[in-house]
């Protein structure tokens, strides 16, 4: 008997009808219910959306961000749902400086317009066939039923334990008594039961067809008794949102961004999110033959950490709201971009910090970030989930928002958007606040095309390692030729030479994070370069969490993998 070597701790799942991957396995369950009763990939994705909003309640909100892409067959076009909320009209910039100096201030002032219902409710109204009680049933049940307390979870809410405990509903729902509960004990989120169940009401109490009902679930989100309920909120606590802030919210849809990649047509949401830096670096790695280096030797590893360096430092100078910045999206992503930034990269060392690749006096006006020191801290973080359906249709989507930073609305068990932690106060900068505006989001899904046919969906949780862990796993996938959940599983790293999207946004010059299992010979080699290296455990969380669906034409079916470094499953049929 012939023993082989174990390429990977989980296997590849694969079905020839549909599949799911997600951040949790009964997210992913409760979209396979509904794949099973007829429902199509937005119907099963935003169900799997909405069940996180209540499993993951440390890194999302029901009430946060979901930045979502939806693939389909019929049209052969990606189409984006801009699912980040913007700054209230009150919002007042000198108060946020008073308070919080150089940084947003945490609790409620951080807090945008929740842009998360708005957009599962235009999902299922342009693309799905349920209702939203049909949706948000599992979500329901997990809220009112409650379930499994289960370790990453428990460890996130101890170390939050302070942040949580300053604020009386999140620490009435999430520690009561003043105790984390234990792992196995059973978590239930009973007043978000009851808010998700006022939603239900309205839909029931409707009249006319199912965009009119779904409206109507909307309308008493964003303009009835639970905008009431926000915009009451904000004004006893001194907050900024009001109810016309709601009232005029509708989630802005379009085509989002593209470039190529060799065959591939790689998409994302637009430069309100930071999406391009995935596109960047791909277009500078393409010029390269990758065929000539070896998977996660050093020269590779340095190429692919000079390529992220790069567009990082871009998207530092350049990337923010586009309806408030201009940013030089088509000249990032041109081909001749992308030729003069590979020329800039050394092979045979690491520069200290990326300079931005375009001369403007934009990126010369900023201040120079502030030199962190110490381990990559843990960032605020965030969910994905993807589902691939029968039909050919695809959904891919990273709600997130945490809610130990801010307080929850009494009695609903819902945190308000904290996303504008992800702005700034430097005057000048691309995510400046201003009332109107977004902050630059990280959560960023993507959808792969083929001759305008799906090929992979893909995304993972963990701020500005998202764009990196995808980078490489698409590379592991396409390069390498490896089967989705070892691709997915393969060692990674993560480059931190440039500011930071949270507070305080320091930059880590030179910092190389490799997980152990990459040998201590390379690590040594990434020093010889020039890297400061960190080194994270054998399979890090924080190196992120890739969820992905590979559509394997030749064979009529479709390959789903999870990453085990949180606890995320894929399932097939």
């Amino acid at each position: 008997m012939t023993t082989n070597s174990i390429e990977s701790w989980r296997p590849t799942i694969s079905g020839s009808h549909y599949a799911v991957s997600s951040g949790h396995a009964l997210a992913t369950a409760a979209a396979m219910r509904v794949l099973d009763r007829g429902g199509n990939a937005v119907d099963a994705g935003v169900t799997a959306a909405m069940a996180l909003s209540i499993l993951q309640p440390d890194v999302v909100s029901f009430a946060g961000v979901a930045p979502t892409l939806v693939y389909m067959r019929d049209t052969g076009r990606v189409t984006s749902l801009e699912g980040l909320g913007y700054w209230p009209a009150a919002t007042d910039v000198g108060k946020l400086r008073a308070i919080g100096g150089a940084t947003i201030p945490e609790g409620i002032l951080q807090q945008v317009i929740p842009a998360a219902p708005a957009t599962h409710i235009e999902a299922l109204r342009r693309f799905g066939t349920i209702s939203f009680e049909e949706a948000v049933t599992p979500a329901f049940e997990l809220a009112r039923d409650g379930f499994y307390m289960y370790p990453v979870l428990r460890d996130v809410l101890e170390q939050h334990a302070a942040d949580i405990d300053r604020y009386p509903e999140n620490a009435a729902v999430f520690r009561p008594g003043g105790t984390t509960l234990p792992v196995g004990a059973r978590l239930r989120q009973t007043n978000l039961a009851k808010t998700l169940w006022r939603l239900v009401e309205a839909e029931r109490a409707a009249t006319g067809d199912r965009a009119s009902r779904l409206r109507a679930v909307h309308d008493c989100f964003y303009k009835g008794p639970i905008a009431r309920d926000i915009a009451n909120f904000h004004e006893r606590l001194g907050g900024f949102m009001r109810l016309e802030d709601l009232a005029d919210f509708e989630v802005p849809v379009s085509s989002g961004i593209s470039s190529s990649y060799h065959n591939l047509q790689i998409h994302s949401c637009d430069v309100w999110c930071q999406g391009i830096v995935l596109h960047e670096a791909l277009k500078i790695l393409e010029g390269f033959d990758l065929s000539q280096y070896r998977h996660n030797q050093p020269a590779y590893l340095h190429l692919i950490a000079q390529a992220l360096e790069l567009a990082f430092a871009d998207r530092e100078a350049y990337v923010g709201d586009p309806k408030f910045v201009d940013v030089p999206t088509e000249e990032l992503l041109s081909e001749e971009y992308a030729a003069r930034q590979r020329m800039r990269i050394d092979p045979r060392r690491a520069p200290r910090a990326a300079a931005p690749g375009l001369l403007r006096s934009r990126s010369q006006r900023l201040n120079q970030p502030t030199a962190g020191s110490g381990p990559v801290p843990p960032p605020p973080d965030t969910i994905y989930a993807c589902v691939v359906d029968k039909f050919g249709n695809a959904y891919s989507a990273t709600p997130s928002d945490t809610m130990y930073n801010t307080p929850m609305i009494d009695g609903m068990g819902l945190a308000i958007s904290p996303r504008g932690m992800q702005s700034r106060l430097e005057e000048g900068h691309p995510c400046s606040v201003a009332p109107g505006k977004r902050p630059r989001l990280t959560p960023t899904p993507a959808i792969a095309l083929e001759n305008k046919r799906l090929r992979l969906v893909w995304g993972t949780p963990g701020g500005d390692i998202q764009c990196q862990a995808m980078l490489q796993a698409l590379l592991n996938i396409v390069q390498f030729k490896m089967p989705i959940q070892r691709a997915i599983e393969s060692p990674r790293i993560g480059t931190y030479g440039y500011p930071s999207s949270f507070p305080p946004n320091h930059v880590l010059l030179g910092r190389l994070c490799i997980e152990s299992r990459i040998p201590e010979k390379i690590r040594r080699a990434m020093q010889a370069y020039g890297y400061d290296v960190e080194v994270w455990p054998e399979a890090s969380w924080l190196a992120g969490s890739v969820c992905a669906i590979w559509n394997d034409w030749d064979q009529g079916l479709l390959n789903a993998g999870a990453d085990p470094r949180r606890g995320a499953y894929a399932m097939a049929w």
